[in-house]
């Protein structure tokens, strides 16, 4: 309880403090790319439920919907200011919304993609699909 008071406290605040920087990367993506601003992510959350997390655009409107480790070149598809966005983590700023309704939180495992069902079946034979994801996670901070 005492987490999900922080997660909203925070995340409030935050998107209050970043709303002027989060401005900034819209029209900086919007200028720079075909399509939308906001590519809407089909998540894996808590319980393995599917949830729509929100990113700032880094990729091409025609890149494949699967995880970017996964792509031969995955350079080929990224927008003039993609690689900016993802070097400085600005594209998860949208996610803060996720956290205010409680689907994320700051901190747990990173939510899988929807069609990452390998990784889906191993986290919840593990019993990682019970936690809520996070904004980042271990793997994030100990790269």
């Amino acid at each position: 309880m005492l987490k999900r008071a922080f997660d909203v406290f925070a995340s409030a605040s935050a998107l209050l403090i970043l709303s002027l920087p989060m401005a900034v990367v819209a029209v900086a993506v919007g200028l720079t790319s075909k399509g939308p601003v906001i590519y809407w992510s089909d998540r894996v959350g808590r319980e393995n439920a599917i949830f729509k997390m929100p990113k700032f655009r880094t990729m091409k409107i025609d890149a494949p919907a699967v995880a970017t480790h996964l792509l031969s070149n995955p350079d080929q598809y990224l927008t003039p200011v993609g690689n900016f966005l993802r070097k400085y983590s600005l594209d998860e700023l949208p996610q803060l919304i996720n956290i205010l309704k409680g689907e994320m939180s700051f901190v747990g495992p990173r939510p899988a993609l929807f069609n990452q069902h390998d990784l889906v079946e191993l986290r919840t034979k593990k019993g990682i699909h019970v936690l809520v994801p996070g904004l980042t996670g271990w793997a994030q901070i100990n790269q």
